[in-house]
């Protein structure tokens, strides 16, 4: 019983085991029956180990793979899927996958078959063999072994590297405002003399160096620049150097000096005798120049000068210099005197180069730094140390103006013969020795004193016009008011008149009238005094009568007195004892006397004095 159970067990575990073993192992169980399985990204490389049956059962001395079915690695590789019939003691089956190359990358692809290279050749010639995905085809079409000349652009392709290996690297990218300076490594030998290949065509900017070499390029370096971009050229063929472009800066003009192209041929004619100029394309100095921007030119092919256009500033002054940097050595001119004596003077130099004769200036010059010293400061030095030499000192800086002028004329006209046009001509600073100079200062100083002199003479005057203004201003007020007083009087004036004139007319009336009535009046009163007058005169005469003339006279006299309260006799009287009249002489004794003498009487009582005793001596 125990047997039959075991047998029933071992009956079922063997079949199970075998089922779990196959599929664990179903490629190696494939394997065995000669079936190979090929990813869908993948290629099988087929190295055949003998053959059985047939006529080539070795490969021919020095093949590297088989392409009738000898034994040994085989040119046809297994494409993705089932193939059978593959014995594995038969075939050995080595699965690759893909080659991809991404993009900004390039495929370098060495073969290790194929026919020699001739001719010279370095890099082997491109055939058809569809990117190098068939073997058979390339090595039927003349593939040459070794490194090969074209290259694999980005893609996938299914290449036996068995046969061919690739070597991924960086494709060429040249950025903005530069160029590449290519070299090439295969291609015809240069010609004497010549130190770059010619420009041919039709090579796609060398990532074609099949068709560069058959078009007759040049192995070495090449005229032809390659600009801003990404070029799937082959490392290994062509090496690229990248530069900056060429710029021609604004109020200049590039002077192009080729150094290969076609021999020149001078287009200037008889009258320029100093060099030649050819046209663009040939060896050279180019007569057309380059306007400002920039170029992508070949630093080592040709030489771009640039010429400044616009007016260039030199200065002769020792530490000054522009930002060109043409006058750098350049420093202040020293200069003697006709008397002797020797002092500095600072010069700068105005220039222009026009366009059209910039190529000419550089092919006498070779730069406008050789003209600055081959011409210029010469010229320039010269003039002015021959200028002091026939003044004096003092002469010379008085006539600095004149001295200016003179040396703009002659420079002009030196200049002309070069192709330069002398703008103007300045003298800068000028030191005099000190002696000379201390006399100068002491003149100036005194002529400086005499014109503030002047200038405080005229100050003073245009004070003394100011004050007086002031003045006339400050009682101009008081000017207007007496002005306006003076109408107005002789509007009161007017007035008065008038009414002078009226009240004069109205008062010649009245008084007119008065005048008739005062007439008639006075001749009443006149008639009214006479008759008074003519009875006192009849009284006084017959008082008269009774009395003479002068008793009459003497009696009105002190009657008058005594009516305005006149003292006739003082209070005290001083007697100075014996007078002959008995009195002591005076008016009134003298009056009283004669009336008491006469026994008159008198209308009005007198009353003597008191009489003072007599004062003794």
């Amino acid at each position: 019983m125990s047997t039959i159970m075991s047998g029933a067990v071992l009956a079922w575990v063997i079949p199970i085991a075998v089922l779990i073993l196959v599929i664990l192992c179903w490629k190696l169980v494939l394997r065995i029956f000669g079936v190979i399985i090929i990813p869908d990204d993948s290629i099988g490389i087929v190295n055949k180990k003998f053959v059985l049956f047939g006529k080539n059962k070795t490969m021919p001395d020095g093949a590297v793979v088989a392409l009738q079915g000898e034994a040994g690695l085989q040119a046809e590789t297994l494409a993705p899927g089932i193939h059978f019939l593959f014995w594995p003691w038969q075939y050995e089956i080595r699965v690759k996958q893909f080659i991809t190359i991404p993009e900004g990358k390039v495929g370098v692809v060495e073969a290790r078959g194929g026919k020699s290279m001739t001719g010279g050749r370095v890099f082997a010639k491109a055939v058809d063999c569809d990117s190098f995905q068939d073997v058979k085809l390339f090595l039927q079409n003349g593939g040459e072994g070794g490194p090969q000349i074209a290259v694999l652009p980005p893609k996938t392709y299914r290449i036996n590297t068995e046969f061919f290996s690739i070597k991924i690297v960086d494709a060429l990218s040249i950025p903005e405002n530069m160029v590449g300076i290519v070299t090439t490594r295969d291609g015809k030998a240069l010609e004497t003399g010549e130190i770059a290949g010619r420009q041919v065509e039709g090579h796609n900017r060398f990532q074609d160096g099949e068709k560069f070499i058959e078009n007759g390029g040049y192995k070495g370096l090449q005229e032809q620049v390659l600009l801003a971009g990404v070029y799937y050229i082959n490392p290994l063929f062509a090496t690229v150097e990248m530069v900056e472009m060429t710029i021609v800066p604004i109020a200049h003009v590039g002077v192009v000096i080729a150094y290969v192209g076609e021999p020149g041929v001078d287009v200037t004619g008889d009258s320029f005798k100093h060099g030649d100029l050819v046209k663009k394309g040939q060896k050279g100095v180019c007569v057309e120049p380059l306007d400002p921007g920039k170029y992508p030119i070949n630093p080592y092919t040709h030489k771009v000068e640039c010429v400044p256009t616009a007016n260039v500033v030199l200065n002769w002054a020792t530490g000054k210099t522009e930002a060109h940097k043409l006058d750098a050595n350049l420093c202040t001119i020293t200069v003697r005197s006709l008397d002797g004596f020797t002092f500095n003077l600072d010069v700068a130099q105005i220039i222009h180069i026009p366009r059209k004769d910039a190529p000419k200036v550089i092919v006498r010059f070779g730069n406008v730094g050789n003209l600055v010293t081959q011409v210029l400061e010469p010229t320039i030095g010269n003039y002015f140390r021959n200028a002091a030499q026939g003044s004096d000192a003092i002469e010379f800086l008085k006539g600095r103006v004149t001295r200016q002028s003179d040396a703009k004329n002659c420079i002009s006209a030196a200049l002309q013969d070069y192709n330069v046009v002398a703008v103007d001509t300045l003298i800068g600073d000028i030191t005099p020795p000190k002696e000379l100079m201390k006399t100068l200062t002491d003149r100036k100083i005194a002529e400086q004193e005499q014109v503030t002199f002047a200038t405080q003479e005229t100050a003073q005057n245009a004070r003394k016009k100011l004050q007086q203004a002031t003045a006339q201003a400050d009682t101009q007020a008081s000017v207007v008011t007496a002005e306006r007083s003076v109408e107005i009087a002789k509007f009161s004036a007017s007035a008065a008149i008038e009414k002078a004139t009226g009240e004069a007319q109205s008062k010649t009336i009245n008084a007119t009238a008065d005048a008739n009535v005062l007439t008639v009046v006075g001749n009443a009163e006149a008639g009214k005094i006479k008759a008074i007058g003519t009875s006192e005169a009849n009284v006084i005469e017959q008082k008269i009568k009774s009395m003479d003339a002068d008793n009459y006279a003497l009696v009105q006299i002190a009657k008058s007195l005594a009516e305005n309260h006149v003292q006739l006799v003082p209070q005290i009287m001083v007697s100075g004892g014996g007078a002959a009249t008995g009195g002591d002489g005076t008016l009134v004794n003298v009056l009283l006397a004669q009336l008491v003498g006469k026994g008159l009487k008198l209308d009005t009582e007198v009353k003597p004095a008191a009489v003072a005793p007599a004062a003794t001596a």
